[in-house]
């Protein structure tokens, strides 16, 4: 070894974004430290992301890097990418040289391909966290010299070397594998047990065309004997509350913090198709719809339905259909025991509870072996 056998280990956790990427790294960062509570972790995120506000929030340190991802809506707003990129590497190769880190691990987002990028030319190894089904172009290029990469499923050979391919499943919260009596979830909402229960939601800034259709059959909730958990995204919520104000069957909100409970409380879930919502849906285990967002990034959210509905885990209906054949899928479905057992059968056959578990031991033991 090198010397630094007293040492503690190092580790940096690159990316962030979105929820998608913060909380797999979260989880990731606590198994590190459930294995060695001697590591050092610390995480580099973009500087006015949701990162910088989650990361210190769950006591770890974070340094923010002038950086921001290519603006697919405005060309005009993408003149200062070449600058702020090459500012970013800058940032990196001072930080990397400050902390020394033993490993780097890239959950994706922004921030995670100059870091990752710049550690494999220092050659210090690299782990990667593919959380979709069908990987972004970034981490493709980075997995070429990745020590290993981390994904979701089978398959993924296409995109990445074999060799380097461990199937692990996206880490979920643990507060998801909690056992909450419906009759409890129900209450949380405030929401009978003799109805069945669909529980929507879109992202933080809601799903519009899950939204709008809701909002558009919304008595028909009723005439079914359905009662509705509504996600709505800060967008969509006065409207929302305004559908939800003499209709006793229906919860709405912009957010829930206590996603544990509508999951627990819902008989089927209709939602976007994230890699963590697909993640934690596999989880919960239950029959689900997805609409995956049309604008998602080489539109991998429909990849990641799509996955699933071969496995006949799931439905999907395509975003541009929402309106006319949402609300029918759904009625259909409720209305057939045998389709939602067939569906929370083999979804739950796709959860993975210990992904953060296996993802820490591999990157310990990889380190490890490149010391001795």
């Amino acid at each position: 070894m090198d010397g630094r056998e007293a040492e503690a280990m190092k580790i940096i956790i690159a990316g962030g974004g979105t929820g998608g990427h913060i909380f797999p790294a979260l989880a990731i960062a606590n198994a590190l430290k459930d294995r060695d509570a001697a590591i050092e972790i610390l995480f580099v995120g973009a500087k006015g992301k949701m990162e910088m506000e989650k990361i210190p929030a769950a006591g770890y340190e974070i340094v923010g890097l002038d950086i921001a991802g290519y603006n697919r809506s405005s060309l005009i707003k993408n003149i200062s990418l070449p600058v702020k990129l090459v500012a970013s590497f800058l940032q990196v190769r001072k930080i990397l040289k400050m902390f020394k880190p033993d490993a780097v691990v890239g959950v994706g987002g922004y921030s995670s391909f100059p870091v990752l990028r710049s550690a494999q030319s220092m050659k210090i190894p690299t782990f990667i966290h593919e959380s979709n089904s069908l990987p972004g172009k970034s981490n493709i290029m980075l997995g070429k010299r990745a020590t290993e990469i981390f994904v979701p499923s089978e398959g993924m050979e296409k995109y990445f070397p074999a060799e380097k391919i461990k199937i692990t499943g996206n880490p979920v919260r643990k507060v998801f594998l909690k056992n909450i009596p419906r009759q409890e979830a129900l209450g949380f909402f405030g929401l009978q047990t003799e109805m069945k229960t669909v529980f929507a939601m879109g992202g933080s800034l809601g799903a519009k065309s899950i939204n709008e259709t809701i909002e558009a059959n919304i008595d028909l909730f009723k005439k079914n004997k359905l009662q509705l958990i509504w996600q709505t995204g800060k967008i969509f919520a006065a409207q929302a509350a305004k559908a939800e104000e003499e209709r006793s069957n229906v919860w709405s909100n912009a957010f829930i913090d206590k996603m544990e409970n509508a999951y627990a409380a819902a008989d089927v879930v209709i939602s976007r198709s994230g890699a963590m919502t697909v993640a934690e849906l596999c989880v919960v285990a239950k029959p689900a719809i997805f609409v995956p967002y049309p604008f998602a990034a080489e539109d991998h959210q429909t990849v990641n339905a799509s996955v699933l509905v071969s496995k006949k885990a799931a439905l999907m209906v395509p975003d541009a259909k929402a309106k006319s054949e949402l609300f029918p899928c759904l009625l259909q479905l409720v209305n057939d025991e045998k389709q939602m057992k067939e569906l929370k059968d083999n979804i739950s056959k796709l959860g993975n509870v210990n992904a953060d578990e296996i993802i820490a031991t591999e990157i310990l033991n990889k380190i490890n072996r490149k010391q001795d």
